[in-house]
């Protein structure tokens, strides 16, 4: 078989090789050759012999079964070969799927000791999450009891803040609440919910929300805490002052995230530093009516034994009564000191600046420095630097009690020898007195300390201090800078002592001015627009411009005035400084934006301060200024200066009324007598009761605003009482109401309690005298 095989192999191959012609042609050739070899082989041993046409024959019969036999051949080798190729190829095939048995066998092999190894892996890994589930129940236990226990601090420190009477709240970077405590919702009035997202402008009224922002601007701006205090109100309408405390908060990161506040309640703190206050203005008056009270007998004594000096003594008795005559004069001196130290610490001088007699007081000051030189045997020298003015604008209380301290502690420390008072000018207006004794000095070392309050220079015979309160140097010392001068101290020890004080007290000239009267001219019928917000003053001012012939329109706001205003319908405009929307400055500002090019009538300002600001209103376009409150002079001597008229005072004969002087000085006597010639007494009746209605409610807004330390409503309130007071010609109610309105002044935080008291106590006072002297006018 295998020869067989390799036999058709070859056949095949060669037939590949040579081709199916040529094959074929070699096949038949072969045939035939194989025929006639046959032929020729049968025939022979058939007959023995073999004849040509045997071979004949033979090729014959091999040509004809050669086709048949290639045909057969070569379909059976193609066939043949045909499944030799499918047999190859399923051999290939049969051998790539071994090979891929082989493959797939070492891959299962292998997946099979992966899948071992994955199952032992799985294995540790169940044990492993085995492990770590019950590590993680474990944990979920933990976290459920931490949660539990947060979740209770949550609670507690929930019910902490809830329970706490101070605010506590926090804002985002947008100035949004995130989050309050139960007294924050107490005071706004909104719950947490309704409050997470509102701003301050949101929750608060206007004021409090501009102090609110700018103090979160500054914790935003700097990074830094703040603490300050401010008025918030309740939905009631009570209002509470809080120490508020506000801190920047930051994310994990660091990140500024917002703020949070912290409100202490401080009224009752407030209300006790009020009573303090109320503890020491009634000290004060305590020490004033005590000082007062002991005065006047003292006052007595030393009247009396003035008297008594002039009538027949014995030498004794002239001794006791000197003695008891400046002792006396002494003892009111410290009085005088007492007093001035309590004002200075309260910080409440007030010098009293008037003519006073010089001459008179130099006399006085020789005469009594003499009597209380002379029981020591010292002799007094006055030496006065001529000329002296007769008169000077100084405090002459306050300038007595400097040099009577000053010239009591030279006698004082002095054993024997003399006093020297020296006086003159330097300059023009700085006055100075020069006290020299020669006395036992002042040790270096001390000089400096001997202006110290209860200070007591030691006596260098004994080493103790020397008699005295201590406080009179101290108190002359700080009456003098306030007087616009000082004192300052030469001196040697053993050699006496030389004070020397200087003081501004301008001298006053003697000089008669000479006054020509006019005539009268007769004044333009004007259309005025008036522009006040205070209805009183506006009752005035209405009254008397119409009495004068002039037709008044009036706005009560800058806005309301700028569009009323036309420059061919109005001949004067009269503007209030201080209006609720702008003030007057604005208004003239903007009537000349809006007119630019055209005529514009006079703009005049109504203001208290005429000489401080007139250049200012004048720069902001006005052109010229009338004081409040309104005076008929002014206001005719304003018309006729720019409608052509000469300028002239119209001077009204006073009335003479029978009535207590310090009356009259409550009362704007001059500005009365001309309403009243001008109106008659009912515009003042009018003005009178309108007043009586208004001061409760600004009293009240006082008290409100003074409680809530707000100093700017304290002094919107003292300027609409100031204007009021004024209107009705009420002096001494306006400056009080002036000093009120104007925090500038020194130590008027100190004192602007004081004068509201007094404001309260004495406006009725004062209205009654007004009307008393109505009626007075009435009947004359």
């Amino acid at each position: 078989m295998k020869q067989i095989r390799l036999l058709a192999q070859y056949y095949v191959d060669l037939m590949v090789k040579l081709g199916l012609v040529r094959f074929s042609l070699l096949l038949a050739s072969a045939l035939v050759v194989l025929a006639m070899i046959v032929q020729m082989a049968v025939t022979m041993v058939l007959r023995g012999h073999v004849e040509s046409i045997d071979v004949v024959r033979s090729v014959f019969f091999g040509l004809l079964i050669t086709p048949w036999a290639v045909y057969f051949l070569s379909v059976v080798v193609e066939q043949l070969e045909e499944s030799r190729q499918r047999l190859a190829r399923l051999v290939d095939k049969l051998e790539e799927m071994r090979n891929r048995d082989l493959e797939l066998n070492q891959q299962m092999k292998e997946n099979i000791t992966q899948l071992n190894q994955e199952i032992a892996d799985r294995i540790k890994a169940e044990e492993a999450r085995l492990q770590v589930m019950t590590r993680l129940k474990e944990e979920m236990a933990r976290r459920e009891q931490a949660q539990i226990e947060l979740e209770q601090q949550s609670t507690f420190l929930r019910s902490f803040l809830d329970a706490s009477p101070d605010l506590v709240f926090y804002r985002n970077a947008d100035q949004q609440f995130s989050g309050c405590n139960r007294a924050m919702e107490l005071l706004t009035g909104k719950s947490e919910k309704q409050l997470i997202g509102l701003t301050p402008n949101d929750v608060y009224d206007d004021d409090a929300a501009l102090k609110v922002l700018e103090t979160d601007e500054k914790v935003f701006r700097h990074n830094v805490s703040l603490t300050y205090e401010q008025w918030l109100q309740y939905p009631d309408g009570r209002k509470a002052c809080f120490e508020i405390r506000k801190v920047p908060y930051y994310d994990r990161v660091g990140k500024r995230s917002g703020l949070m506040g912290f409100g202490r309640d401080i009224t009752e703190r407030k209300r006790y530093q009020d009573a303090l206050e109320n503890a020491s203005r009634e000290k004060t008056t305590f020490i004033s009516t005590i000082s007062h009270e002991l005065r006047t007998p003292l006052n007595g004594i030393v009247g009396l034994s003035r008297i008594l000096l002039d009538t027949h003594l014995n030498q004794e008795q002239l001794k006791y009564l000197k003695t008891i005559h400046v002792s006396a004069i002494t003892l009111g001196n410290i009085f005088n000191d007492v007093i001035e130290m309590d004002k200075i610490e309260r910080r409440k001088v007030q010098l009293d600046n008037q003519p006073l007699d010089f001459t008179g007081l130099l006399a006085d000051l020789e005469n009594l420095s003499g009597l209380l030189a002379e029981p020591k045997g010292l002799k007094f020298i006055l030496q006065p630097e001529l000329p002296l003015p007769h008169k000077i604008v100084a405090d002459g209380t306050r300038l007595r009690q400097i040099l009577w301290n000053l010239i009591g502690n030279a006698v004082k420390f002095t054993q024997r020898g003399e006093i020297v008072v020296r006086v003159g000018y330097r300059g023009e207006d700085h006055l100075y007195f020069e006290v020299e004794d020669s006395g036992m000095g002042i040790p270096q070392d001390e000089q400096d300390k001997i202006f110290a309050m209860y200070y007591q220079v030691k006596d260098q015979r004994g080493g103790k201090p020397a008699t005295g309160t201590g406080i009179g140097l101290a108190v002359s010392r700080r009456l003098a800078q306030a007087m616009g001068g000082d004192i300052s101290v030469r001196s040697a020890q053993g050699q006496g002592s030389c004070f020397t004080l200087t003081l501004s007290a301008p001298r006053v000239a003697e000089e008669v001015e000479d006054e020509q009267p006019e005539d009268d001219l007769p004044l333009p019928a004007l259309h005025v627009l008036l522009v006040e917000d205070i209805e009183l003053n506006v009752v005035v001012a209405r009254s008397v411009l119409e009495k004068l012939g002039n037709s008044v329109e009036v706005a009560m706001t800058g806005q309301e005035a700028l569009d009323m205003f036309d420059p061919d319908e109005f001949d004067l405009v009269l503007l209030d400084i201080q209006l609720p929307d702008m003030t007057g400055l604005d208004v003239a500002r903007g009537i000349h934006q809006r007119h630019a090019g055209k005529q514009l009538p006079p703009l005049v300002a109504l203001t208290a301060n005429v000489l401080k600001d007139k250049r200012e209103y004048l720069d902001a376009g006005m052109d010229d200024v009338l004081s409040k409150p309104l005076a008929v002079p002014a206001l005719t001597a304003m018309i006729k200066k720019y409608w052509n008229y000469q300028s002239e005072e119209q001077v009204m004969p006073a009335q003479e009324i029978n009535m207590d002087e310090k009356k009259l000085a409550l009362l704007d006597v001059v500005m009365l007598e001309q309403y009243i010639e001008l109106v008659g007494p009912k515009l003042i009746h009018q003005s009178l009761e309108m007043f009586e209605q208004m001061m409760p409610g600004y009293l009240d807004v006082l008290d409100s605003n003074m409680m809530a330390r707000d100093q700017k409503g304290i002094a919107e309130e003292g300027h609409k009482i100031k204007g009021a007071a004024g209107s009705v010609g009420l002096v001494h109610l306006q400056q009080i109401a002036k000093q009120i309105q104007s925090p500038e002044l020194p130590a008027w935080w100190d004192n602007v309690q004081e004068w509201i008291d007094e404001l309260k106590q004495e406006w009725r006072n004062d209205v009654n005298v007004l009307r008393e002297w109505v009626k007075v006018s009435e009947k004359k």
